[in-house]
């Protein structure tokens, strides 16, 4: 990708107590702050401060689990972007919202609110709900297979685009004198038909100051690689090693390419499982304690031990992917962890303003004001 600098790029994914479903029982875990909006604002604060590129918050509809040892309930991961985005400055925002049960009107407005009240650093990951507890939350339609659910995936964000280009960039003229507020001419209709939708718009929320959040798609099934290569500025990828990452990362260069997109415009990010520690002894008896309550297999590459150990396996899966999601363990031992010990190691900041600008993407044309030029 284009303004690329020394540093791979680097992401944190914030999942409740930590991504290990026993960290709410270790001693220095917030439990019982989970879902007040003080507990998201300082690990954001902390992202933020430490010049991470963004936040990925995790969110899904899978209904609690009937293990009463696990963390049961979740806030709105687009909500918790909300309420931290004015109090923070410069890092990225990527709620996930699937798109499975979700109308792509009402996810279209929510993440170009988002980018307007972060002025600019919004992000979205659209995701999809495979089983069928999640259907029967909504009672609409039954669980499908996954190449049905990613196609739905891909029109829903089909027309989220067209929705945020339904309005132009001059739309809303404000004209006193005349009383007009904006140029109908400059509102668009979508008329979006497809397999799944049919939408009509235009959008009843201006284009944001990003225009098109980036989208930050999981690309571990193949099913997903359409989708990927057609919309996506970033993918993420699990991967047990750093050569199946780097193979991981030529498959969706290979989709991105298919669309007749440039591949050096979509960064591949490797999830890496995190928990650090001063000493490699320390993060390893912190593991066992946890894995001795409850066992938890790693999900993709893992490093367990100190900031340099991990510093140095960032460093050497630069050559693989163009970045990095660290996904800890335990919260928010694991942030401060990340943004006081690990990050300083890693060089530089990445600069920009919006999260487009930091990964090096230009301001998208209006697709509709593009089409009445030609």
């Amino acid at each position: 990708m284009t303004g690329m600098t020394a540093r791979p790029y680097l992401a944190v994914d914030l999942e409740g107590a930590g991504r290990h479903p026993a960290a709410w029982r270790l001693a220095d875990a917030r439990v019982s702050e989970l879902f007040t909006a003080g507990y998201w604002a300082d690990l954001a604060r902390s992202a933020d401060a430490a010049g991470l590129d963004f936040v990925a918050l995790s969110d899904s509809f899978v209904p609690p689990a009937a293990d009463d040892k696990a963390v049961r309930g979740r806030l709105d991961a687009v909500a918790i972007a909300a309420r931290v985005a004015p109090l923070t400055g410069s890092v990225g925002l990527v709620p996930t919202a699937t798109v499975t049960h979700t109308e792509p009107f009402h996810l279209s407005k929510a993440i170009a609110t988002l980018d307007f009240v972060s002025l600019g650093r919004a992000g979205w990951e659209p995701s999809v709900s495979r089983t069928q507890a999640e259907a029967d939350l909504f009672g609409r339609k039954d669980a499908a297979p996954a190449s049905t659910l990613w196609r739905e995936a891909a029109d829903a964000v089909e027309v989220v685009v067209r929705l945020w280009d339904s309005w132009e960039d001059d739309a809303v003229i404000r004209d006193r004198e005349t009383g007009r507020y904006v140029d109908r001419d400059k509102l668009h209709y979508i008329d979006f038909s497809g397999e799944f939708f049919s939408v009509k718009g235009p959008s009843i929320t201006p284009r944001s100051p990003q225009a098109h959040p980036p989208v930050v798609v999981r690309a571990d099934e193949p099913e997903a690689l359409p989708l990927v290569g057609r919309w996506a500025q970033v993918a993420r990828v699990a991967a047990p090693d750093l050569a199946a990452a780097a193979s991981a990362r030529a498959r969706v260069r290979e989709a991105v390419a298919a669309h007749g997109r440039d591949p050096d415009s979509v960064a591949v990010l490797l999830d890496v499982e995190t928990l650090l520690a001063p000493s490699a002894d320390e993060a390893a008896r912190t593991l066992d304690l946890l894995d001795g309550w409850t066992g938890h297999q790693a999900a993709t590459v893992r490093v367990v031990g100190t900031a340099a150990t991990a510093a140095d396996l960032v460093t050497e899966a630069a050559r693989a992917v163009d970045g990095i999601t660290l996904v800890p363990l335990a919260l928010p031992s694991g942030m401060a962890a990340i943004a006081n010990e690990l990050v300083p190691l890693l060089g530089e900041r990445r600069p920009g303003a919006t999260l487009r600008e930091k990964l090096g993407l230009p301001r998208p044309a209006n697709y509709f004001a593009e089409e009445a030029r030609a």
